[in-house]
């Protein structure tokens, strides 16, 4: 953690509309994977490593099953339901989108991807965080381990017949789970690329 905030020289006028008389952004907290910055009025968060860049696999196994992770999520004090995902970066060394999502598909699910093709980058929130995810496919799914995530996670895997998989995320909502809603587009990605044509 910084002992007093540090000023950065923004780009004045970089977003239309959006410039305001101070234009320097300032840091206000930062932390191992995170800071908190201010330009103007504006408070967000950053990723610390990678370019603030995740990734999100949507992921078949060889017999049709959608691979969904479950974990704890403690800014949300309860257990939610995701796919696959991970920070870019967050190992030593260089670290591709594609080299992500072979690692965190590996981690947390047991799998092992014979080819991964990115989809896809955007913002998961623009007006809070820089973090932008991508969505990559996975194929050629080989297990090699069980999965569970690393020593710092509790992961619980669940492989879900695709025809059967958005009934089975209702109902994991009712029973209380906090359901990501990228959830949707990964099993939209599932048969289709971005421009709606077939995947």
């Amino acid at each position: 953690m910084s002992a007093s905030p540090s000023i950065h020289r923004g780009n004045p006028g970089s977003i239309d509309g959006m410039s305001t008389p101070d234009d320097t952004t300032r840091t206000l907290y930062e932390g191992h994977w995170l800071r908190l910055r201010q330009r103007g009025h504006w408070e967000y968060a950053e990723r610390t490593h990678g370019r603030g860049m995740a990734v999100i696999i949507v992921a078949l196994t060889p017999d049709d099953r959608v691979l969904f992770v479950e974990q704890a999520r403690i800014p949300l004090d309860g257990r939610t339901i995701e796919m696959p995902a991970g920070l870019v970066g967050d190992q030593p060394g260089e670290d591709t989108l594609e080299d992500a999502a072979r690692r965190e598909l590996e981690e947390e699910t047991g799998w092992r991807a014979g080819t991964v093709e990115v989809l896809l980058v955007g913002p998961t929130s623009a007006g809070m965080s820089n973090e932008r995810i991508a969505f990559v496919r996975a194929r050629g799914l080989v297990r090699v381990g069980p999965g569970g995530g690393d020593a710092s996670e509790d992961i619980t895997v669940h492989e879900i017949p695709r025809a059967d998989a958005p009934a089975w995320l209702m109902r994991k909502h009712a029973e209380g789970f906090e359901l990501d809603l990228k959830l949707w587009a990964g099993l939209w990605m599932l048969e289709r690329n971005p421009d709606g044509s077939p995947a």
